[in-house]
């Protein structure tokens, strides 16, 4: 019984010495839901809703990290878009060095499927590395940059994204693309094409009003927008080291 017991309790240590390891994160990243729980949170490349169709390496949790300088940025982002009825909504954050090799290998493999085709529909994917869509050494792996989207905490709550439909593709009217379950910002996220660009002139005023109200809100934060994609940030004067450690559950 003595032994039973020593053995349970060894077991019970190396299994708490084990969680305490994988909750630490290093250089001053932190889980945003630990900072404002009401920030929501899609990391879309945790499951098949992507252009690559399929998580990516690294992402084992549905978990926005990011640096804590960018979090606390975040959350002020949210306090001012609180009294509009309107919330952020996180699509990438912290990125592991191996999601970002994981992209590179699938436009090069020589594949490509119509699903894949809704993200690029004007060319090929193959095209995205040259063209810079893609990145072999992504900001997102220095904690520093975030994708995200705004949603309008009065609207109904929208369908479900479902891997065996037939979408259209990024830049279709919204009831046709792949449901997203926030604001019409005239294409879906990581939509490669010029429609995508935040100043793009062929959207309608209503989905330019939504990309004004994200660019301000973030801007007054400092934060600085990648003119090719309306979802994409950044915040300058954080250290720009990459990182591939994996998104892991936060702790409870």
């Amino acid at each position: 019984m003595v032994l039973r017991r020593g053995a349970a309790l060894l077991a019970a240590m190396i299994l708490a010495a084990g969680a305490a390891q994988a909750q630490q994160l290093p250089d001053d990243f932190v889980y945003l839901r630990d900072l404002d729980p009401s920030i929501r949170q899609d990391i879309r490349y945790t499951g098949a809703n992507n252009f690559v169709g399929r998580r990516l390496a690294g992402y084992d949790a549905n978990e926005c990290i990011v640096k804590r300088a960018v979090g606390l940025a975040l959350v002020n982002v949210q306090r001012e878009l609180a009294p509009q009825q309107l919330s952020l909504k996180m699509l990438d954050c912290y990125r592991p060095a191996r999601a970002s090799r994981d992209m590179v290998a699938w436009a090069q493999d020589g594949n490509e499927t119509p699903a894949q085709r809704r993200y690029n529909p004007t060319f090929s994917k193959s095209e995205l590395f040259r063209l810079g869509y893609i990145a072999a050494n992504s900001g997102h792996s220095t904690g520093a940059a975030v994708d995200l989207t705004l949603v309008d905490l009065r609207a109904p709550k929208g369908p479900p994204f479902d891997p065996n439909r037939a979408y259209a593709d990024c830049t279709a009217p919204e009831a046709m693309r792949a449901p997203e379950d926030s604001v019409d910002m005239g294409t879906s996220y990581d939509c490669s094409d010029a429609k995508a660009y935040t100043a793009a002139k062929s959207i309608s005023p209503a989905q330019r009003r939504w990309r004004r109200i994200l660019l301000g809100a973030m801007t007054r934060q400092g934060f600085v927008n990648f003119s090719k994609e309306w979802w994409h940030f950044s915040l300058p004067g954080t250290p720009r080291v990459a990182h591939d450690f994996p998104i892991r559950p936060r702790p409870r």
